[in-house]
């Protein structure tokens, strides 16, 4: 975040040292390592073919038939890992890296997305919670873009925390929703790893399988590591506003 570099120096001149701040650090150099990890495991389940010669697309529409959903469309859309699933529409969205590609990665990122359909038609409870906090989301997204950096600014030339105080309330909101999204998607990649395995016509080896279970472990951890950034860039603008206190 460029507002961070705005007020560094002002924190590191009030005085000690701020561990928020090397926590950001930190978790930041981790994520860095977890995307680049992630990516390259996708990139190289991505191509091992599949015995089976399923599609994503296929190895998706098999998912949704065999638990019984025959209301939700999987479709293709533009982008690289913009795979996602649409309660609202109720389509599994494929990139189409995924959709078309007859690889052990294209089955695991397919069957994940499935997996959120499943919750959805089954009511899971995380997903019904993180559904409801998503409007709230939205907006105190929109808010910290702007209350953060001014709130800062505002308390350094006036000694006014208010703003900030809303910036840092907002964020909270976002983090929490960072915190539930957790549970969401490791239950989407436990319904899908467990699917995969009870259906040998999809993978039709225990390599396969565990190789889908590899690719979706990472990818879980990047939902891991940015709850955990989220929640320390929280704990630096709180570490702001008690500083203000102190002074």
């Amino acid at each position: 975040m460029d507002h961070l570099q705005l007020i560094t120096g002002y924190i590191a001149g009030s005085g000690g040292f701020n561990s928020a701040w090397l926590l950001m650090i930190i978790i930041a150099l981790v994520s860095l390592g977890v995307q680049w990890r992630f990516r390259s495991k996708f990139k190289e389940y991505a191509e091992i073919g599949l015995m089976s010669g399923m599609s994503g697309a296929e190895v998706a529409e098999r998912m949704l038939r065999d638990n019984g959903i025959y209301d939700v469309q999987v479709i293709s859309v533009e982008g690289q890992l913009t795979d996602h699933y649409n309660p609202e529409n109720r389509t599994v969205n494929l990139s189409q890296d995924v959709y078309y590609s007859r690889s052990v990665a294209a089955a695991a990122v397919a069957a994940h997305e499935c997996g959120h359909a499943v919750q959805h038609a089954k009511s899971y409870s995380w997903l019904k919670f993180r559904s409801a906090m998503v409007p709230l989301v939205t907006t105190a997204s929109t808010i910290t873009q702007w209350t953060l950096m001014i709130g800062v600014m505002l308390m350094f030339f006036s000694g006014n925390a208010t703003v900030l105080f809303i910036g840092v309330l907002a964020l909270a909101v976002v983090t929490a929703f960072s915190f539930v999204t957790l549970p969401v998607e490791f239950d989407a990649s436990r319904r899908a790893l467990a699917w995969l395995d009870n259906n040998h016509s999809v993978m039709q080896t225990r390599q396969e399988h565990a190789e889908a279970k590899d690719a979706l472990w990472w990818a879980a951890m990047t939902y891991v590591v940015a709850a955990l950034s989220s929640l320390a860039t929280l704990l630096y603008y709180v570490s702001i506003l008690n500083s203000r206190n102190r002074d």
